[in-house]
């Protein structure tokens, strides 16, 4: 499925534990990319989660340490077969896509500077909220399978549908993470 249109089937995958492996094999292929720029990758979004069911779309979330610096790169991802989105919306992020030879969406990564750490803890917190919590992983995947049927491939929907969910995880994964860290 591709979420550049928004008339597609929306697809919700299986939990596959080759999604680990497919984050490890893409991010030794894209480091050289980053250059010395890069400080971190991870894997974040429901593939980061074991036995949560998903659009098969690995998310990464990388730490820079200048996303302006990052800019000037944009020629190595394009090799890369990805597609420099810029900040897509989001004022301080780099966002990537790459899609296979079918048009289908396999990888988006998500760069923030070191300093946005709030942006960068939101993501982290709320994939380890949901790998600790199973009743709150069943919840969201129960949330993307209704919005998956009823959004009939409209990706606006599917999101919109879950922005009030993901916010108040976000809420509380701070909380918690503020609470374990103690």
């Amino acid at each position: 499925m591709t979420t550049r249109s928004s008339s597609t089937e929306i697809v919700l995958a299986e939990a596959d534990p080759g999604w680990s492996e497919a984050f490890t094999v893409e991010t030794e292929r894209i480091r050289p990319a980053f250059g010395a720029l890069l400080i971190a990758l991870h894997h974040i979004g429901s593939t980061a989660v074991p036995g949560l069911r998903a659009k098969p779309v690995i998310d990464m979330l990388a730490v820079v340490s200048n996303v302006h610096a990052l800019d000037a790169q944009a020629a190595r991802f394009q090799a890369l077969g990805y597609e420099v989105m810029g900040e897509f919306g989001l004022p301080g992020r780099r966002y990537f896509r790459r899609d296979d030879p079918h048009g289908v969406r396999t990888h988006q990564v998500h760069a923030y500077a070191q300093q946005s750490s709030s942006e960068i803890e939101r993501h982290l917190n709320f994939r380890d909220y949901i790998r600790e919590h199973p009743e709150t992983a069943r919840a969201y995947a129960n949330l993307k399978q209704r919005l998956a049927a009823d959004c009939h491939g409209d990706v606006r929907c599917y999101s919109d549908g879950k922005a009030a969910f993901i916010r108040e995880i976000e809420q509380r994964a701070a909380l918690w993470k503020a609470t374990s860290s103690r």
